[in-house]
Formats: C-alpha cells, sequence, structure tokens
C-alpha cells in the first residue's frame, strides 16, 4: 500500500520565522489535489483517532451554536451539522476555504463559512456554546491571539475542545520508521517544523495548558488517542504500529468560567 500524503517525509524550504500572513498563504497554495483527498472523515488518522473523541469531548451538538476555528476545507464543520449544530466555520486559507463553501453549497447543511485569521477574529457570531479549534494551533504563529479569541467566543462555561500533534511525540511516523522506536532530543524550545508545505510549530504542552488556564479555563479532559491494534494490523501501512504504542495526537478539552 501507498504511504498516505499526511505520513509523508517530504519537505519544502521555508524561512525559518514566518508570519501569520505567511503562513496563511502557504496554506493556501496547498495543492488542489491534497485538499481533495479528505474524505467526510477526514484522512486516517482523523477518522481512527480524532474524530470520535473530539465529538464526545464536545459533547452533545444538537441545537447548540459551535465555532469551527480553523475550520480548513469543511470536513468537521460537516460532521457537526450532521449532529444538528449550527456551524460557523472560519478558515483563513483561501484554497481551502473554497473548497469548503463549494461542498456546502452541495449539501446545503446551513453551515457558514467565513475567511478570517483567528488572531484577529471578526464578529462571526458570537457568543457560541462550543469552540472547536482541531490541528490549527500549532500551524499559527500568533497562536496565544488566536486562543484568546477561541474563549473570547464562548459563552460563560462554553466548552473548548483543541487538538494538536502531540509535542512529545512530533514526527512519530518517520522517526518510528526509520529507527523502529521513537527519539527525541528537543522539547522545551520554541521552533519552527519544516514538515510538508505549511507550516507547524514545536511548543512544549506547558505552553499550550498554561496559557489556557491563563485564559479562565478549567481543563476537564486530556486525551492521548491510541489507534486500535486491529485497524494498524488491517491498514497495510508501515510502521504505523508506532500509532498503537504512543500517542502522536492531543486532545484537550476545557470550560470557559468566565
Amino acid at each position: 500500500m501507498a504511504v498516505p500524503a499526511y505520513l509523508s517525509s517530504e519537505r519544502c524550504d521555508r524561512m525559518s520565522m514566518i508570519s501569520n500572513s505567511e503562513a496563511i498563504a502557504a496554506w493556501s497554495a496547498m495543492p488542489i489535489d491534497a485538499i481533495e483527498a479528505y474524505d467526510d472523515q477526514g484522512d486516517f488518522p482523523k477518522r481512527h483517532l480524532m474524530n470520535g473523541n473530539l465529538l464526545r469531548m464536545l459533547g452533545p451538538v444538537d441545537g447548540r451554536k459551535v465555532l469551527d476555528a480553523g475550520s480548513g476545507e469543511g470536513y468537521l464543520s460537516r460532521l457537526m451539522a450532521d449532529g444538528g449544530a449550527e456551524v460557523v466555520g472560519v478558515e483563513p486559507a483561501a484554497a481551502l476555504l473554497a473548497r469548503a463553501q463549494k461542498i456546502e453549497q452541495e449539501r446545503r447543511q446551513g453551515i457558514r463559512f467565513v475567511q478570517a485569521d483567528l488572531s484577529t477574529l471578526p464578529e462571526v457570531g458570537q457568543p457560541f456554546d462550543a469552540v472547536v479549534c482541531s490541528m490549527v494551533l500549532l500551524a499559527i504563529p500568533a497562536w496565544q491571539s488566536a486562543m484568546a479569541a477561541c474563549v473570547g467566543a464562548l459563552k460563560p462555561g462554553g466548552r473548548f475542545v483543541f487538538s494538536i500533534t502531540h509535542p512529545a511525540f512530533e514526527n512519530l511516523y518517520p522517526t518510528w520508521r526509520d529507527h523502529g522506536h521513537y527519539q527525541l532530543d528537543r522539547y522545551l524550545d520554541e521552533y519552527e517544523m519544516p514538515e510538508g508545505c505549511a507550516p507547524d510549530f514545536h511548543r512544549p504542552l506547558s505552553a499550550y495548558i498554561n496559557e489556557v488556564v491563563g485564559l479562565g479555563c478549567r481543563l476537564t479532559e486530556l486525551c492521548e488517542p491510541r489507534l486500535d491494534p486491529q485497524v494498524a494490523s488491517e491498514s497495510g501501512i508501515d510502521a504505523i504500529e508506532s500509532y498503537v504504542a504512543l500517542p502522536n495526537f492531543l486532545i484537550i478539552s476545557a470550560e470557559r468560567d468566565r
């Protein structure tokens, strides 16, 4: 079986320090075939590791207003709309937004997609009952402003669920594939990770936790998803057992206290 694109170790040359606008431009330059490769569940890790946990941690969404902060091509917005949520998706990258809007025009689920930078979030219907920000904060240079905007968009008592690549196990698949185990020699620094054609940034877990608590939120759950061994065995993907042994993703749920 061919290795899926999300597991590729191919890299694009890029400046080591970039601005929000440069990051957005990089995401906007994603090849259309990569964007269209997403299905109704996203991709392999989202289907088998992320989606069920994200939706469980959000709680019942039927009749609730939910902000999909960094909605990409919209697959998670559509899953929440299927569950009865009133969804607003915010996405700054034009190519991803266009794909989301095209599918919404075809399916007419009532999702409103808005082009905006999360770090300078405009009025999009706040306050919301819940905000989900999946695999987004790690890709934003001005992530603290973006997280503050997500929390600020919530009603008091509202739920904020966000996911990131686990800071202790980044590059899990290629490292395991190349060495048969995981190796880590750098954690506490903050730095850009040159993976793919759009940037991600490493920050220690304490940075995210301290920030969300400092914004007046109470942590309710930390989830480190583990791939089902049978799914791994049946996938035919070499070295995918790394996802059984170690958590490549981290999902955090918090509630706004004030």
